[in-house]
């Protein structure tokens, strides 16, 4: 079980069917078709409307898969450019927009990828799932004591609720939950050590010890944090930070500033879609009772103010970061990973989005039923 890293470097590298369903004529003239017979599903590619229609499904395999992500990536390749990058961290305005990747990592450890899935990006808020990880490993249930477990309704970086609620965040995910879940893993730690033991346990459940922190990114970041530093030093005057505001913030940025590839995250995430157990290394990373709270909390609050729509359209447990990355895990199925950099209007990758509601139609993955 992982609890806490020992020895920790403190350097830091700064649906099955009887028939189709109904398509009009004038619409099928309109769709190219693209089968694979061999593998028992069919596809029909709405160009028009962007979509993917499942014709058959009899059961997915490791060249289903594949062939899944492909068709995605096709599909995606029209729209690349889309949303916009989060430019007010000077270093993410720099990212080429036109960039789309996936990669999905099943329970079996097999890894399956597409487009850009190994160019390294700032995984931002998705690092949040790590950090909890961590802090809930060091303090256990009394995490609770100080972040709430409900959705947030607004905005990721807002400080409205927190003056109503007393100085406590909603949930971890938004930036005020993970500040104080980043001065929770800092107990007994200085700000370096709690910065290793971080990208160390990335490293460790990702089974790759090449991800690194870009420093860049992390100065960026603090340079320009100024509504972070505000939801700190607010929280700090209720008392629910116990360490600096400047040595917390210093770890929350360089968590934030996390760079991997998407072959990479799905790996990370592999443990909380196989009941908090590794499948790549065989160990076991947390307990599946808290595997499957951390995935009900990803599902809820996720994607902030967008988490319904994510749930409604994809039906699975996310987190989403400004970066353009978007964590997704089918417990029992796999851990997936997208990234374009350009986002939609609640801050969430916009082609990601749309690619993880495209495979969720297609494999029949989500915890509300195929």
């Amino acid at each position: 079980m992982w609890e806490r890293a020992s020895n920790i470097s403190t350097s830091v590298v700064l649906m099955p069917c009887d028939r189709p369903p109904y398509i009009s004529p004038i619409r099928a003239a309109m769709i190219p078709h693209s089968s694979s017979r061999d593998s028992g599903i069919d596809f029909a590619f709405d160009v028009a409307n962007r979509t993917v229609v499942t014709l058959a499904n009899k059961g997915l395999g490791m060249q289903d898969i594949q062939l899944i992500i492909d068709r995605i990536y096709d599909a995606m390749v029209p729209r690349l450019g889309e949303g916009k990058v989060a430019d007010y961290i000077p270093e993410l305005a720099k990212v080429d927009p036109k960039q789309f990747g996936i990669a999905v990592t099943t329970v079996e450890g097999e890894t399956f990828v597409a487009g850009n899935a190994e160019v390294p990006f700032s995984i931002q808020s998705i690092s949040k799932v790590f950090m909890l990880t961590l802090a809930l490993g060091k303090a256990g249930e009394t995490v609770w004591n100080r972040v709430g477990r409900e959705p947030s309704g607004s905005s990721f970086n807002s400080i409205v609720q927190l003056e109503h609620e007393a100085g406590i965040p909603r949930n971890p995910f938004v930036n005020a939950g993970a500040i104080v879940v980043s001065d929770i893993v800092m107990a007994g730690h200085q700000p370096r050590e709690a910065i290793g033991e971080l990208l160390r346990f990335v490293q460790y459940v990702a089974d790759d010890d090449s991800i690194i922190i870009d420093n860049a990114v992390a100065k960026s970041e603090n340079a320009t944090g100024y509504r972070n530093y505000a939801l700190a030093n607010f929280m700090r005057s209720f008392g629910n930070l116990h360490h600096p505001v400047e040595n917390v913030l210093g770890v929350y940025f360089h968590q934030c500033a996390l760079a991997m590839t998407c072959h990479q995250l799905s790996r990370a995430g592999l443990f909380l879609a196989n009941q908090g157990r590794n499948p790549l290394s065989g160990h076991t990373v947390v307990s599946a009772r808290r595997a499957k709270r951390i995935n009900a909390l990803m599902l809820t609050c996720g994607h902030y103010d967008g988490s319904g729509d994510f749930a409604y359209s994809v039906g699975l447990p996310g987190k989403s970061g400004v970066g353009g990355g978007i964590l997704a895990i089918a417990p029992g199925k796999a851990s997936i990973a997208v990234w374009s950099p350009g986002l939609n209007k609640v801050g969430n990758s916009a082609l990601g989005s749309a690619a993880l509601e495209m495979l969720a139609n297609q494999t029949g993955w989500s915890v509300f039923g195929a």
